[in-house]
């Protein structure tokens, strides 16, 4: 018997990746129900072969569903995940909502799977920041040899990332430079078009934003809460797939030679470095996969132990669907949940 399986928010950017991978996984649904709020009624999303009409949210009945992959939002997570949970359907929620939540696991499978086991509390799940999952399942290997001490990351984050409206903002204003037409500025503080933008989500009382605080605390829960971390996050011209330069300090001593081999074994990283022109991997090229690719690694001679490198992941992906559906094939893989039974 497989599992019941509902998504929601499933006529979101990442709602409907989560349905591609879902059936790109083979994942074992005996039904996969798409969920949207009530004025996205009978739209249709793609799910393998077939075609799903999104239901309504508010008429679903979780008690005979296994398990939510919630990508609707922060406001719509607080409102529902705890009623869903509380109907014995585990919540795997994308929003920023339960993440920092001591509750709540918060889950990067290659990095800290056995936190799994907490989520009983409240039969919730919190999937990490885009950019935080990406950067951890780069850190995780080398802080297991050399210990890290501390991060230095900037970031230049795709416009994917802030949802579809600013896809077709992005796209609009590109189409309006070429024909010179007006520029309209909805989604972004300033235009986003062959421009970048210091700015992800509001501004903090240090001067940081919440995106940087996000990737600092996150990588504290997920990885090592002794690691320190600093953060610089840039909206950049780009559709899909976050990029991060990444500087890092270690403990013990580690050589550029020696992160390559161990990141070439790593689950879920991939290594692309060859020292020419293109041997390295750009969004354009990570887009559309899974994997956490990794180029640039070299020597930091400013630091005792110190290492750079380009990191670079598909953000609808690892940075949100697939790592949500991988979360889900982690409780099951681990009989951590069973497929419940439907009354006759």
């Amino acid at each position: 018997m497989g599992f019941r399986v509902a998504v929601v928010g499933a006529t979101g950017n990442v709602g409907r990746e989560m349905l591609n991978i879902l059936a790109e996984r083979a994942f074992p649904a005996d039904e996969v129900i798409a969920l949207a709020s009530s004025r996205s009624i009978g739209t249709e999303v793609s799910f393998g072969d077939k075609v799903l009409k999104c239901r309504n949210l508010e008429h679903h009945d979780f008690s005979t569903t296994d398990i939510c992959l919630m990508s609707a939002g922060g406001e719509v997570s607080t409102a529902w995940s705890p009623k869903i949970g509380a109907q014995g359907c585990v919540v795997i929620d994308n929003s920023s909502a339960f993440r920092m939540h001591h509750d709540v696991p918060l889950i990067v499978p290659e990095v800290n799977a056995d936190a799994i086991v907490g989520f009983t509390k409240l039969n919730i799940i919190a999937n990490p920041n885009c950019s935080t999952a990406q950067l951890v399942v780069a850190l995780k290997p080398l802080h297991d040899v050399a210990t890290i001490k501390r991060v230095v990351v900037a970031t230049y984050q795709s416009v994917s990332g802030a949802g579809k409206d600013a896809m077709d903002e992005l796209f609009a204003q590109t189409r309006a430079v070429f024909v010179s037409d007006t520029m309209e500025i909805k989604k972004f503080p300033k235009r986003i078009a062959f421009n970048l933008i210091p700015q992800i989500d509001v501004f903090m009382e240090d001067g940081s934003t919440k995106e940087e605080w996000k990737m600092m605390v996150e990588t504290k829960k997920i990885l090592d809460p002794k690691i320190k971390l600093t953060a610089t996050c840039v909206r950049v011209p780009v559709f899909i797939s976050h990029s991060e330069a990444v500087n890092i300090e270690f403990e013990n001593p580690i050589s550029a030679e020696e992160a390559k081999n161990i990141l070439r074994e790593a689950p879920g990283c991939l290594l692309i470095d060859k020292h020419e022109p293109g041997g390295y991997i750009t969004p354009h090229e990570a887009t559309g996969e899974d994997a956490t690719y990794i180029s640039r690694v070299r020597e930091d001679p400013t630091v005792e132990n110190g290492l750079s490198l380009w990191c670079v992941s598909d953000n609808l992906r690892k940075g949100a669907a697939l790592n949500a559906v991988q979360i889900a094939e982690v409780l099951i893989n681990r009989k951590l949940i069973a497929p419940k039974k439907l009354a006759a």
